[in-house]
């Protein structure tokens, strides 16, 4: 089975989850084109990297979710997406090889509070916009701090079904200050 990146659910507001992921570390690329074109141009790289196209030659097992987000646009006006695999929870950030690659990166992740909704349903860029723009909306009406925008979370490959397919809108919420400190 895959690991899945692992979470505490803090609360739950109906319409998401407010979770709380521990550090965990990235593999990531960059690609330029539009939403689907980018995850489909990144996946290849990461696959090597944890192949072990990488320093020290080290295989990591896949794990889900594949992350993307939508960064911004480049000098030639296309969009950028970051697309990232989650390295196994026991992957220790000291000995993390360095890439061959110059298209991807790792990067640490450290504890992070995030708003999570659930979808199901095949991929398309409208669907998890729409999704992801419902995910806001629903975070502000909580009164909760959104950081950024809304990314996504992909667990299933792509021959799955779309019906049986489970994927999530991710925002990242600022933590709320810790009362009684100042």
């Amino acid at each position: 089975m895959t690991e899945q990146l692992a979470f505490k659910v803090v609360a739950d507001y109906g319409a998401f989850e407010l979770r709380e992921y521990p550090q965990h570390i990235r593999v990531d690329v960059v690609a330029a084109g539009p939403f689907m074109t980018a995850g489909n141009m990144a996946f290849q790289p990461l696959v090597s990297y944890i192949s072990g196209r990488n320093q020290d030659r080290t295989r990591f097992a896949m794990t889900a979710p594949v992350l993307q987000e939508t960064l911004h646009n480049d000098a030639s006006g296309k969009e950028l997406h970051r697309v990232s695999f989650v390295l196994p929870l026991a992957a220790d950030p000291n000995e993390v090889p360095r890439p061959i690659d110059s298209q991807v990166t790792t990067r640490v992740v450290p504890p992070t509070t995030v708003a999570a909704l659930r979808f199901g349903g095949a991929w398309n860029e409208q669907r998890f916009m729409d999704r992801g723009l419902a995910l806001k909306q629903a975070v502000e009406q909580a009164g909760l701090t959104a950081i950024g925008d809304a990314y996504f979370a992909r667990f299933d490959p792509p021959w799955k079904p779309g019906f049986m397919k489970h994927n999530e809108a991710l925002i990242d919420i600022q933590s709320e200050p810790s009362k009684g400190k100042e």
